[in-house]
């Protein structure tokens, strides 16, 4: 199987999808395409809104060097500012440019919730509050309700990328609640993967973090994996490898 990624920025989280990936039983190989951004875009939100474009979205996927079994564009943020009806038309773009099925970082999020049958989560979120709130709306739009967020306003995914394990997990932690059926950690440039499962056994629920799900709802019916947390575990998801036609 080929999985591609559109990216949002070269050399930041790339390599913890990599690992993710070679750590499954059979491992898909892995191409990236990058997404060119608006230089006049201002403003966290109006830039994710702006990077995440079908047009742009369907340039970047030209620039795969070879045509994937399963296409996914691999940014939280730049999927969820869009709505939900917005991302799924990212999706459709894709399938339609493409021929194969399309998802997002944002709608793997719905399929991995709905597939724990998770309904209330806390929300990791290294975002500014602003953008914080439409996550929360976006998964309100799915009837997924947010229990507590905590915001950390973290700036670059550059600087994102060189966060080590404590700090994700100091993040992680105080997102916990008591309440929530899962913790979820949208951002594709932290680099999650070793933490998956000290992450779930620390909070004692599943931990969902961007680049987890994003490589879970492209494989679709990969078999139960160990030691990648409870969404892997559960074995094959109750659809496609596919949000596009949602």
């Amino acid at each position: 199987m080929r999985i591609g990624l559109l990216y949002p920025t070269r050399d930041r989280g790339e390599d913890d999808f990599a690992a993710l990936c070679r750590r499954l039983d059979p491992a898909p190989d892995l191409d990236f395409a990058y997404v060119e951004g608006d230089p006049d875009a201002t403003g966290q939100t109006a830039a994710a809104r702006a990077l995440g474009t079908p047009a742009r979205l369907t340039a970047a996927a030209d620039r795969l060097p070879a045509t994937p079994d399963v296409v996914s564009w691999a940014c939280s943020s730049c999927s969820f500012t869009h709505g939900l009806d917005g991302a799924r038309d990212q999706a459709r773009a894709l399938t339609g440019h493409l021929g194969v099925p399309a998802s997002s970082t944002s709608l793997a999020y719905l399929a991995a919730l709905e597939r724990l049958d998770a309904g209330r989560v806390a929300l990791a979120s290294v975002y500014h509050p602003d953008l914080t709130a439409a996550f929360a709306g976006f998964l309100a739009e799915a009837g997924v309700t947010t229990v507590h967020a905590v915001s950390a306003d973290a700036g670059s995914d550059r600087a994102l990328a060189a966060w080590d394990g404590q700090r994700i997990t100091e993040l992680a932690v105080a997102a916990g609640h008591e309440d929530a059926d899962a913790v979820l950690v949208p951002e594709t440039a932290l680099h999650t993967t070793p933490l998956l499962a000290e992450l779930e056994e620390r909070l004692g629920k599943p931990v969902l973090t961007a680049t987890a799900v994003t490589v879970w709802d492209a494989v679709g019916a990969t078999p139960a994996q160990d030691g990648l947390g409870t969404l892997f575990s559960a074995g094959p998801g109750r659809r496609p490898p596919s949000s596009s036609a949602s």
